[in-house]
């Protein structure tokens, strides 16, 4: 058993599949509007971050954001299903393998680090008055968290029960958090230390605790195949990806919601897919996460066109991934034996998602108008309701090449 081959050969397929798909989506548009809206986005915060003084909490905003990151510690397995059967007998010859994971995990998430660190750079040395020694310094202690939670993770996986790493990952949260508050806010050496020590001992623990226990297979197969289908469900935006499996839940507390779509023949395919929209795991949770981080980032903004440049860019995001919505019944024949024209069902699909967009962009507005900002809160609706009539157009062509 070559394990550094194998690993090897699954990290090329990793990367050969990422590039497959990366092909498709920075061909696109969406980088053109990307890099527009991000670059407005850069011109406002900077202007924003010329407006604070010394008692804005840097420190602890900091703390919090780069605290998430750091703890949340996905590892990159690359393990497939029949891995189960046929690398179980082989699990103590894995040792180089997993711990190429590590690595490369370590690796990739701390990129996603340093550029987050990059992005608070201005608003910490606005604050603070941070050297570059300084920041230099929070990177090391970015780096040498994420390499302890990735281990701490990896040891807490070994764990029949999962509420074990639900609980583990508020502890790190904790860990990470205090310390990376106290290291930005520049606290005596010596409060690092102590907070850093009980990390470490964290760490300890779970290596002893876990030392006889063997991999849950399954659980890592699952995380794994998890991970990828968040990339292919981005990736589904701009191209057919045969690998995407959705999962549906009840939602049974939603109900109420189809009540307001009227019984009758005309309204089949507005049924059809409203049922879908709220199951579907792939589209509801992901469209009001969307929502709520654009609600947070208007409550921070004060300035009426960093409101519009984010509108519109949650409006576009949201648009994008409600818009496949319209494949999800195309291989099921009985849909197609519906004694109906197919364009209605077209038009069932392009309301439904115009009308979430309505939702979406009316409650930014509220949000605007509680904070008091009347100009911001009617363009804000004025542009939702232009970007609505748009997306009408432009999804009428988007289907009929799907």
């Amino acid at each position: 058993m070559n394990s550094q081959g194998l690993w090897k050969e699954r990290y090329i397929l990793y990367i050969q599949e990422m590039q497959k798909y990366l092909r498709y989506i920075f061909n696109g548009h969406l980088v053109f509007v990307m890099v527009l809206v991000l670059g407005g986005l850069a011109y406002y915060y900077s202007d924003w971050v010329k407006t604070l003084d010394g008692d804005f909490p840097a420190e602890l905003i900091m703390a919090f954001v780069l605290g998430i990151l750091v703890t949340r510690s996905p590892i990159n397995t690359f393990l497939k299903e029949p891995d189960t059967v046929f690398l179980l007998p082989l699990e103590t010859k894995m040792k180089s393998y997993f711990k190429n994971s590590l690595m490369v995990s370590w690796v990739m998430q701390g990129f996603l680090l340093l550029i987050m660190l990059i992005v608070f750079v201005p608003l910490y040395a606005k604050v603070t008055g941070a050297s570059g020694k300084q920041l230099g310094f929070i990177l090391v202690v970015l780096l040498v968290l994420k390499y302890l939670n990735l281990s701490m993770r990896w040891h807490v996986l070994k764990y029949q029960d999962v509420s074990v790493s639900h609980w583990d990952s508020i502890l790190r949260l904790v860990l990470n958090g205090v310390i990376l508050y106290f290291v930005c806010s520049k606290a005596h050496i010596l409060y690092v230390l102590v907070t850093f020590v009980l990390l470490i001992g964290l760490y300890l623990y779970y290596r002893s605790a876990t030392k006889s226990l063997v991999l849950k297979w399954e659980r890592l197969v699952e995380l794994e195949n998890k991970r990828m289908t968040s990339f292919y469900r981005i990736a589904n935006m701009f191209t057919d990806v045969p690998h995407l499996k959705g999962k549906v839940a009840r939602r049974k507390w939603m109900d109420w919601l189809l009540a307001f779509i009227p019984y009758g023949e005309k309204s089949t395919y507005n049924y059809l897919y409203a049922r879908t929209l709220l199951r579907s795991n792939d589209y509801v949770g992901l469209c009001l996460r969307l929502t709520v981080i654009g609600g947070i980032i208007l409550m921070v903004f004060t300035n009426i066109w960093a409101h519009l440049i984010v509108t519109f860019l949650f409006l576009f995001m949201t648009a994008l991934q409600l818009l496949p919505v319209w494949k999800v019944h195309e291989w099921k024949v009985w849909v197609s034996l519906y004694p109906l024209p197919a364009k209605m069902r077209e038009a069932a699909v392009i309301k439904l998602i115009s009308y979430f967009l309505l939702f979406e962009a009316v409650l930014f507005s509220l949000i605007l108008l509680i904070k008091g900002e009347w100009v911001s809160t009617l363009a804000v609706l004025v542009l939702g309701i232009i970007f609505i009539l748009g997306f009408k157009k432009y999804a009428t062509k988007k289907i009929k090449n799907f």
